[in-house]
């Protein structure tokens, strides 16, 4: 399949939904070539490492993945955990459900107030971009503090 060089079209929030949950399920080395291999072959759009990254939740997903695929398994092939091991394993799993379950519900009512804000924010006439914009950096250097005369 000779794809030909060009500038990929720009990262959605549907592209990102789905590279996000490439990600969740990943198993397996990790690294961003693999991740863009996969990428062109779920979406057909070949993105650059440096795209993918300027995405907050792409490079977080792939943070969490990195962390999760790195302490995967350290059993070898055929090689079965102890008793006490599993018991340990399957407390952490439901735990881990449990959390997943409360961060889901979480992310909802986020997903919620964000739509009220958007909402409210177009009734005001801002837009996406005044909305955007970066905070002012703070100056965590000495305070200047004024003489009095």
């Amino acid at each position: 399949m000779a794809m030909t060089k060009g500038r990929a079209k720009n990262l959605n929030e549907d592209a990102i939904g789905v590279i996000v949950a490439i990600l969740d399920g990943w198993s397996g080395k990790l690294t961003w070539d693999l991740l863009i291999d996969m990428i062109e072959r779920r979406l057909l759009v070949r993105y650059t490492r440096q795209a993918l990254d300027k995405r907050a939740r792409v490079k977080m997903a792939y943070q969490v993945a990195k962390q999760r695929v790195g302490g995967e398994s350290s059993y070898k092939a055929g090689q079965k955990p102890s008793a006490v091991e599993a018991g340990v394993l399957s407390q952490r799993v439901s735990r881990l459900e449990a959390e997943n379950s409360r961060l889901k519900i979480e992310n909802e009512r986020l997903l919620e107030q964000f739509v009220t804000w958007g909402y409210n924010a177009y009734l005001k006439g801002l837009t996406k971009e005044y909305l955007n914009t970066p905070l002012p950096r703070v100056d965590r250097e000495v305070t200047k503090v004024a003489r009095h005369k």
